[in-house]
């Protein structure tokens, strides 16, 4: 019997090969290796799930609601969805075409939305920075990912879109609030950004994951700022983790063009087959809780980390979601990476910027923690800065 091993080089894809690890992933790699880790790091609500989405999960397992779904998704959640929908930006099942599926988590969504879009060199248009899964589409549907700069207010507009826009351009990806920055788009850039697709014929799809998570200041007219406000003819992609603390559930859902809703079903029945069912059932219940106790409390650590870096760092302000892209001041002659180290060996854990950008002159700080270590954290942090 022969001993030779397998070259397992020659057997992976080039696509698995293109795909590195995510930079995030390193970094909960590196903090399993440290003493009471400072960590904001994660992207993960330090709130737990709502007691009425855990009596449902329970509920719904007790009943043996275990099976598969329909792949669109359960009756109960997209009745939901649809009425959410419907009070928000005026869209409603069926009419002008719209249809809707659940997916798992919105990372599914984006895999399958742009599976369906993408051929080999077609193109989309992402902001920079990103989030880090962004880049990694192109690997995944053999389309190419053409990275729009935003700095330095991260404000991803139509001008900046606009110059990259080639005869090859499917899809322009906007993600507001936005992962890493927090940056929240206007109602007249979003509107901006809209009126350009339309004019190119290209598909907008807005990544809202962090959609409830959207602080006072960024609300108009008590609402969210979104592309789906102003057109039925873009993707809305949305979902569960982010605001009900339930990451782990991974439960998302998109919304937009029937056809192009039709053909994300097409693919998840032969991949994800449908979102796991006793997370779907209890999330029916989760536009019946008010999230707003925390998202204020989360506004306040927000205005915390601001006042922290005043007068020696640049943050553009945070308009939603739980990040702070912070720029390590040049005088220190650091790169991003650097700086991260330097915190590292005073035990606290932030991302470099390189990890979701082309630049490494940012770091991410989460203040997805509680307030006294989001406060030990700060201290760390700005004493680096003043050296």
């Amino acid at each position: 019997m022969s001993t030779a091993r397998l070259d397992v080089q020659k057997v992976l894809s080039n696509r698995a090969k293109s795909i590195d690890a995510s930079g995030i992933r390193k970094v909960f790699d590196l903090a399993a290796h440290l003493k009471d880790p400072i960590n904001l790091s994660i992207g993960q609500p330090d709130f737990p799930v709502p007691d009425l989405l855990k009596s449902a999960a329970i509920k719904a397992i007790e009943e043996n609601r275990n099976g598969y779904t329909q792949t669109q998704g359960c009756p109960e959640l997209l009745g939901a969805i649809w009425k959410r929908l419907g009070q928000e930006v005026g869209w409603a099942h069926g009419q002008d075409g719209l249809s809707a599926i659940v997916t798992s988590g919105t990372s599914g969504a984006l895999v399958l939305g742009m599976m369906c879009l993408l051929d080999a060199g077609d193109e989309a248009i992402v902001p920079d920075p990103y989030f880090v899964m962004y880049p990694q589409l192109a690997a995944l549907t053999g389309g190419r990912i053409v990275l729009c700069d935003t700095y330095p207010d991260f404000r991803m507009t139509a001008a900046k879109i606009e110059k990259l826009i080639t005869p090859r351009t499917k899809a322009v990806l906007v993600n507001s609030p936005g992962n890493p920055t927090g940056v929240v788009l206007s109602n007249r850039e979003m509107a901006d950004i809209v009126d350009l697709c339309r004019a190119k014929g290209i598909l907008l799809i807005s990544d809202e994951i962090y959609d409830e998570f959207t602080f006072s200041e960024s609300r108009e007219q008590g609402r969210f700022p979104t592309p789906a406000a102003f057109s039925k003819d873009c993707l809305l992609i949305r979902g569960f983790g982010k605001t009900y603390g339930c990451t782990g559930w991974r439960l998302g859902y998109v919304a937009g063009p029937h056809d192009i809703v039709q053909s994300i079903a097409k693919l998840q029945q032969y991949t994800y087959v449908c979102a796991p069912s006793m997370a779907q059932y209890a999330a029916a219940h989760a536009y019946e809780i008010d999230m707003q106790p925390w998202v204020d409390r989360f506004e306040r650590r927000r205005d915390t980390v601001l006042e922290a870096f005043h007068g020696l760092a640049e943050v553009p302000t945070p308009g939603g979601a739980f990040y702070a892209f912070v720029k390590v001041p040049e005088r220190l002659g650091l790169t991003a990476s650097q700086f991260v180290e330097k915190a590292i060996e005073r035990n606290v854990l932030v991302i470099p910027g390189k990890v979701f950008s082309t630049r490494d002159t940012h770091f991410r700080l989460s203040f997805a923690a509680k307030e006294e270590t989001l406060a030990r954290g700060l201290e760390v942090l700005t004493s680096l800065m003043r050296g």
